[in-house]
């Protein structure tokens, strides 16, 4: 582009006021093969405008997941929750966005026990006593997306089960640490994939996070066991989540032959996530919805 040209971004700024230096400083850098380190694309960066919107559309999609712990008791189905948080994310304008993503039949994904995620809501699942289970709600607002889940429980749950709950979550913010401007994605897996084998637990790979903001899933993958320095560059403007499904036993998983959605633990052991969509900024980064 020329200095004086409009940024690619879309911001309006003349490019040698807005991305000049920031492409600069990516073409500086030596991309090691090896481990798979590779550049973002222009397309997965946000300017003022986007990170607005997806903060608009965040707001919803929080106020939709606290609607949904509400209602989180022994005896509810959980098509139930599904109904009401279709409801309270239609009622501000906007979508619930895994409503019909690939077929998926339901608004938001509720998961229990040993389903690590994608779990479709029914009125046969109802909730006991003892029962953990993860709540993922994505929204879009006027072409804008924000996605989040968080873990719930049931009445009284066992010492292991709750502790696998707070592990988790910990997991997660460490991982959201690592997420760091001119550092590499696989930053973020590396210390999640640590501090789960420090505890005794696994971690899916076969699934993981992603982009996400101006469309529900975008480039990069984000593995929570990887290699450090490796993958996709992070560079500010960057919108991804952090959502490491950590398992109690083994971390194989079986997707279910009758839906083609429900992920399951292989061994039948109990499952968790936790996440959330951040912004990778000059500093560090900043949670968009949680």
């Amino acid at each position: 582009m020329n200095r004086n040209d409009s940024c690619w971004c879309g911001s309006g700024k003349k490019y040698k006021k807005c991305h000049l230096d920031f492409d600069e400083k990516i073409d500086s850098i030596k991309f090691n093969k090896n481990k798979g380190q590779i550049r973002p694309r222009h397309k997965l960066i946000n300017n003022a405008a986007d990170i607005e919107g997806i903060k608009k559309a965040a707001t919803i999609n929080t106020g939709a997941l606290d609607l949904a712990g509400s209602l989180v008791k022994e005896g509810i189905d959980t098509l139930s929750i599904n109904d009401a948080v279709h409801e309270f994310i239609v009622s501000h304008g906007a979508h619930p966005s895994c409503l019909g993503f690939e077929n998926f039949p339901k608004s938001i994904c509720i998961s229990v026990n040993n389903v690590v995620c994608h779990g479709i809501p029914s009125k046969k699942t109802v909730l006991k006593s003892g029962d953990i289970l993860n709540i993922d709600i994505t929204t879009d607002l006027d072409g804008y997306f924000a996605d989040a889940s968080r873990m719930f429980f049931v009445g009284e749950i066992s010492a292991e089960a709750k502790r696998l709950i707070e592990v988790t979550r910990e997991i997660m913010e460490v991982g959201i640490l690592a997420a760091k401007p001119w550092h590499f994605v696989g930053d973020i897996g590396a210390v999640c994939g640590k501090m789960a084998r420090e505890n005794g637990y696994s971690v899916v790979t076969d699934l993981g996070g992603h982009g996400c903001g101006k469309d529900f899933h975008l480039d990069p993958f984000v593995s929570h066991d990887c290699a450090a320095e490796s993958g996709m560059l992070l560079v500010p403007g960057m919108s991804l989540t952090v959502e490491p499904m950590i398992n109690m036993g083994r971390k194989q998983v079986v997707v279910d032959a009758d839906d083609g959605w429900t992920v399951r633990t292989r061994d039948g052991s109990l499952s968790a996530q936790w996440e959330k969509t951040i912004l990778i900024t000059e500093t560090g980064n900043e949670v968009l919805a949680s």
